[in-house]
């Protein structure tokens, strides 16, 4: 189909004009003289057989091409749009997603081949780091993070709904205890990377809220992360603590036991991205595709 057009050109500086109400404006935001907006909008007049504009003391639009500038506004910003898209696509990268690294190997990771197998047309980059990294400064499409959802400027999706703390150990070692006071007089692994939700307990406020005060000093061997903490755990070292989602391989095969019922968290994980950005191929792909796996992990 041949579409009957007139000059782009001109189109585009009436566009500009109209959206500033100002041949000066127009101008400078084109990179060109008032003159020669003057000329492409005098060019479209004359194509149309119809005034754009009232020249008076103020600019301003004739009646009837008010709504016409605002279609043309949106139709040179979806140009716009499908020509950054384009570039991206001429110019492909790897969708960079950035992840805690326990999250990203204990729970991520286990399900990319899902990811891959729906989408093998997408290059993906999973950078692992405990820092909240800048997205639109760092080159990175999407971020997991650990928290309340409080991240101005972005936007922001729960991928777990719920998130609880559950003491577990291995079901040799759970055998021996009966009651929460009992875990007094065993070893307890202590987390140190807890801080960064202030709603998870350490072990002395873990056992208050189960109705126990430790009569002497607790056994407690530290570790300065997450992931060390539960393979402590696996190894039979003693009981700890951490969050029930990056648990589900060894509590669903039974590997590690939940001691007791869990305590509910306020913070949990969720997807974070820029708004009003176009984002690479493939970035509504995976994100629809994480959403659907966090679904399924609810269930």
């Amino acid at each position: 189909m041949r579409r009957r057009l007139p000059p782009l050109r001109a189109l585009l500086a009436f566009e500009v004009a109209a959206r500033h109400l100002s041949f000066a404006k127009a101008a400078e935001e084109l990179g060109v003289t008032p003159a020669a907006v003057s000329q492409q909008i005098k060019l479209l007049e004359d194509r149309l057989g119809t005034p754009l504009f009232h020249r008076g003391a103020k600019l301003t639009l004739a009646s009837h091409t008010g709504q016409a500038a605002a279609a043309l506004t949106e139709a040179f910003d979806a140009l716009a749009g499908a020509a950054e898209r384009l570039s991206l696509e001429l110019h492909a990268k790897p969708l960079v997603i950035s992840a805690p690294p326990t999250f990203a190997a204990r729970w991520l990771v286990p399900r990319l081949e899902r990811f891959h197998a729906l989408h093998p047309e997408i290059e993906l980059y999973l950078s692992a780091t405990t820092r909240l990294v800048d997205l639109e400064h760092e080159g990175v499409d999407m971020a997991i993070r650990y928290g309340r959802g409080n991240y101005p400027g972005l936007l922001t999706e729960r991928l777990m709904l719920e998130e609880e703390v559950v003491a577990v150990a291995t079901p040799q070692l759970a055998g021996r205890f009966r009651t929460p006071a009992e875990l007094c007089e065993t070893t307890l692994l202590d987390n140190a990377v807890q801080g960064r939700d202030s709603g998870f307990p350490d072990w002395p406020t873990w056992l208050g809220d189960m109705g126990v005060v430790p009569a002497t000093p607790l056994k407690l061997r530290r570790f300065g992360d997450t992931a060390l903490v539960i393979e402590a755990a696996l190894a039979g070292l003693g009981v700890a603590l951490s969050w029930r989602t990056l648990l589900e391989d060894e509590l669903g095969s039974g590997r590690l036991v939940a001691l007791f019922p869990g305590q509910r968290l306020a913070g949990g994980y969720h997807l974070v991205r820029q708004p009003k950005r176009n984002e690479r191929p493939g970035a509504q792909a995976f994100r629809s595709w994480l959403l659907n796996e966090a679904m399924a992990a609810r269930v």
